[in-house]
């Protein structure tokens, strides 16, 4: 899940939502959403999760899974459709059918009141820095795949790295073992 820490990290936040057209509930009222911190946004590139909701789920398979969509009401979808604009892309399933569409915009976030991780407000939703086009999620997933490895990298290196504690140890040994001349 994306994490926005510090005064203003969650106001004016580029976007991007996934919305796929099996995502509407059966009353028809809502539709999930995949919504993410757009990799461009200067809040992205550290970022080892982009989407606003990461929920770990176990299926019937057993195999571990995460849910990231978000419900949102078919009115606020339409306040995000209307920010995006023309700023969309349909999603191609592997047949070349469409199966969805992301849209790119802008606005504010805040936890979630219901469930786990943070959601668009979306009165506050206007049009996107960035355009969003066919290398959108390709562009997400290798920025995510970027924040891990420069984690992983400095976390090796601070591993291999001695301690200060230890240099401070070494210093003072040397200064002690220097004889006086008087």
């Amino acid at each position: 899940m994306a994490r926005l820490k510090g005064k203003g990290a969650m106001t004016g936040v580029n976007l991007i939502a996934k919305v796929y057209k099996n995502g509407v509930t059966k009353d028809g009222k809502s539709l999930y959403a995949d919504v993410q911190l757009d990799a461009r946004d200067p809040r992205g590139p550290e970022q080892t999760n982009l989407h606003l909701k990461s929920d770990r789920v176990q299926g019937e398979d057993g195999k571990v899974r995460y849910d990231n969509g978000a419900p949102y009401s078919t009115g606020q979808m339409e306040e995000i459709v209307k920010a995006a604009g023309p700023n969309t892309e349909p999603i191609l399933s592997k047949d070349g059918n469409e199966v969805g569409t992301i849209y790119g915009f802008k606005g504010n976030v805040m936890p979630a009141t219901r469930g786990t991780g943070l959601v668009v407000n979306t009165k506050s939703v206007e049009a996107s820095e960035f355009k969003v086009d066919d290398k959108a999620l390709d562009n997400q997933f290798a920025s995510m795949r970027a924040a891990r490895e420069a984690r992983a990298a400095a976390k090796e290196s601070q591993a291999q790295a001695p301690a200060p504690e230890a240099e401070q140890e070494q210093a003072a040994e040397v200064e002690v073992d220097e004889p006086a001349v008087g």
